[in-house]
């Protein structure tokens, strides 16, 4: 694992990190149980994973930038220990975007046959960028206009700083660009990547029109950044042999 590198406590105002929202409402079909739930070889339930990894990284932006999970209405409750270790931390659920128009989000099946809609990814994504655009603390510093939300889902055990770090300089070298997200050789990660703040109206105008394709909205807007050899195998799990497999890597590294 790569550590939290001494250059992220001083990140430039350009460069701030507003929140981070942690997806975690997917219906995971095909691996038959919710994923934010599946239990890591050390015995670290995988939501619980990704918060703390959160935790850290806002202790070192020192910021204490609001963590959000994007459960879908699910409940997903989180280890109280950490915000008794962190008291200062904001870690709270969000709810998925309803479009105004009434689209219907697309109804699944969970492991336990009761039906879940979700709407994907794009708007809980949404969700996020407007719970930050209304906070209090951003609408009164107009640096928000130059603020970006990270996003992780929960098919992955990246790490959230060395996510961050590892996207992080791209803002600047790519000024174009409102997104920025992993790529291997085949495809695009827009799970595991950066979303500017800016972009929310565009997003929503989107999402009102029925639109929920991901890479439809982002190709236009994506500055795509090399996946990592070693990351590979940590992430798009959507099978216990592919979890499996993402565990072994993660204890490889």
């Amino acid at each position: 694992m790569l550590e939290v590198a001494d250059s992220l406590i001083e990140v430039d105002r350009l460069n701030l990190l507003a929140g981070i929202v942690i997806l975690a409402g997917g219906a995971s079909k095909r691996m038959g149980s919710p994923k934010a739930e599946l239990i890591l070889p050390t015995g670290e339930r995988l939501l619980d994973y990704h918060v703390r990894q959160a935790l850290e990284l806002s202790a070192a932006l020192i910021n204490n930038v609001p963590i959000m999970i994007a459960d879908n209405k699910r409940g997903f409750t989180i280890t109280p220990d950490f915000l008794k270790k962190n008291p200062q931390s904001s870690v709270f659920p969000i709810t998925d975007y309803l479009s105004a128009n009434g689209f219907s989000n697309k109804i699944l099946s969970s492991n336990d046959d009761k039906p879940i809609k979700t709407g994907g990814a794009l708007v809980a994504i949404e969700a996020a960028l407007q719970a930050l655009a209304s906070s209090n603390q951003l609408t009164k510093d107009a640096s928000w206009q130059q603020s970006w939300l990270l996003v992780i889902s929960c098919d992955s055990l990246i790490s959230i700083s060395d996510l961050w770090q590892k996207l992080q300089p791209h803002i600047t070298q790519a000024a174009d660009k409102s997104v920025i997200c992993l790529t291997d050789n085949s495809h695009l990660y827009p799970l595991l990547g950066l979303y500017h703040l800016s972009i929310e109206p565009d997003l929503k105008h989107y999402i009102d029109n029925g639109q929920r394709q991901v890479m439809r909205f982002i190709k236009p807007i994506v500055k795509p950044v090399a996946l990592p050899q070693n990351w590979q195998y940590l992430t798009n799990f959507n099978t216990p042999d592919a979890f499996d497999c993402a565990c072994t890597a993660l204890r490889d590294i």
